[in-house]
């Protein structure tokens, strides 16, 4: 057993993976012959992801606050604290906060043999956010 007792700092998530503003705090990453993943992700109102898969799927716990997913070609759900969600493999989706409340989840996700968390699509656009607020 190791304990960790020096967290590594807070990272702001790159632009290339998400609009808006978002911090990362890793819990856990593959380490040995471990490939497990965990972050605490904490956006701030209307920031979300790109579109994204995951080569094993991803399950999200959400901790604080009221955020939004959505699977390519389904409806966007809302996710609140308490709620979990499991995306399977493959699946194209994103996640992030609603337009007027922070949002926090932990993303716990398995990393492939050759080191891929995910792969990044195309942004969220402000007009297609927008769209399925309104469709939801």
């Amino acid at each position: 057993m190791r304990v960790s007792r020096t967290p590594r700092p807070t990272e702001l998530a790159p632009s290339e993976w998400v609009s808006g503003a978002a911090w990362i705090d890793e819990i856990a990453a593959p380490e040995g012959t471990s490939r497990f993943r965990a972050d605490s992700v904490h956006f701030a109102p209307g920031a979300r992801t790109a579109w994204h898969r995951h080569p094993f799927g991803q399950v999200l716990h959400v901790t604080e606050g009221t955020g939004l997913v959505q699977c390519r070609g389904g409806e966007v759900q809302t996710i609140r604290a308490g709620d979990s969600v499991r995306i399977a493999p493959g699946e194209w989706h994103w996640h992030g906060a609603s337009p007027t409340t922070f949002m926090t989840h932990l993303a716990i996700q398995e990393v492939a043999e050759d080191g891929t968390e995910a792969e990044r699509g195309s942004h969220v656009t402000e007009a297609e956010y927008l769209a399925s607020l309104l469709a939801h």
